[in-house]
């Protein structure tokens, strides 16, 4: 009998749920978001649960992301499915869900933490990660865009950081990410069990249950070490805060830097698509609400999921075939049109809202 894909277990007060997918780095099958989608609701009525506490199972991952590879198998085996439906619409509530959730949401990220992973954790009340932490939006590099609320999230960041996560899946190691505000703090990997332990041992009642998780968290805390953001973002926001694409493109190349010159070459390995709705998406939503921002992801989403889009051609080079060699259509930045930009945008038969 095969093992479940997440745990859930009550102690001391706290539902715990375990993402448990460590050979594939606990990425996020459909059944995980159901599962979740099911136990949520049921833990947030639940008065003696007080908190709830996500955490990821073995020792590289809290979850690398979605498994795009199971939506690639299933347009090349069976194109009428409905999981590259289905997936990405739990996924959005599961999201939301998080979002507004009546309780604290504390995710213990002790790893690799990516794409649908962040989805789970940036919306939550608490991020805490340690040195074994790594954070990337890496869907330009499979032709998707930043999603599960990236541009909601991404577009309150400082400065023109969050157009140049978006764009070049550039990894940030734990000290920027607390810098940042992506994560709420650092606490060393061998302190976590006991931190859990102690915010189970917490009276984390009443109105301002957040602010006494907070001080719990305060006494495991710990100097994440050396941040390379502060120096680098005067750069970024000088490159990234540009209207287009190829306005981007060439401040970068006007730039003599060692880091500039890193991310022009890293963007011309992307797929122009990706990196062109990316950029709409995140102008999109940069004053919407969260549940907006899902609208419009979700529709985003469903025409990415469409036979040809650049998406399975960069799951297949990346992911399947591995031969990291993707054809991107258009080839080229200058290529994309607004007219391939804006259908991307449109309302879907099945339109996800919220009430």
């Amino acid at each position: 009998m095969s093992e479940a894909e997440i745990l859930f277990d009550v102690k001391d007060g706290l539902g715990v749920m375990t993402l448990n997918r460590p050979k594939v780095l606990n990425s996020l099958s459909h059944g995980i978001i159901l599962e979740m989608e099911r136990v949520m609701p049921e833990w947030e009525k639940d008065p003696s649960i007080k908190a709830v506490v996500l955490r990821g199972a073995g020792d590289r991952a809290f979850s690398a992301g979605g498994d795009v590879a199971g939506l690639y198998r299933e347009m090349r085996d069976n194109p009428s499915g409905t999981l590259r439906r289905d997936f990405f619409r739990d996924e959005y509530i599961v999201n939301r869900r998080i979002y507004r959730y009546a309780k604290p949401w504390i995710s213990l990220i002790d790893g690799i933490n990516m794409g649908g992973g962040v989805g789970l954790s940036a919306h939550g009340s608490h991020s805490v990660v340690t040195e074994k932490y790594l954070f990337a939006m890496p869907e330009t590099t499979i032709g998707l865009f930043p999603d599960v609320g990236g541009g909601y999230f991404l577009t309150r960041l400082p400065g023109a950081l969050g157009t140049f996560l978006a764009l070049t899946s550039y990894r940030l190691k734990a000290a920027d990410a607390v810098w940042a505000g992506i994560a709420n703090a650092f606490v060393p990997s061998a302190k976590i069990d006991e931190l859990q332990a102690a915010l189970g041992a917490a009276d984390l009642s009443g109105p301002r249950a957040n602010e006494k998780v907070d001080a719990v968290i305060a006494r495991f805390q710990a100097d994440a070490g050396d941040q390379t953001l502060p120096a680098l973002m005067p750069e970024i926001d000088r490159c990234f805060s540009a209207e287009t694409l190829q306005e981007i493109v060439a401040k970068l190349k006007k730039s003599n830097s060692e880091f500039a010159q890193k991310q022009l070459a890293a963007l011309m390995k992307l797929s122009p698509l990706s990196m062109a709705i990316t950029l709409a998406q995140l102008k999109a939503c940069a004053n919407k609400s969260f549940e907006d921002t899902m609208t419009i992801e979700y529709r985003m989403s469903q025409r990415c999921m469409q036979k040809g889009h650049d998406f399975f051609e960069g799951v297949r080079a990346l992911l399947i075939d591995k031969d990291q060699k993707p054809q991107w259509n258009p080839p080229t930045i200058d290529g994309v049109t607004v007219a391939m930009v804006e259908e991307h945008f449109r309302p879907v038969a099945n339109d996800l809202f919220f009430d």
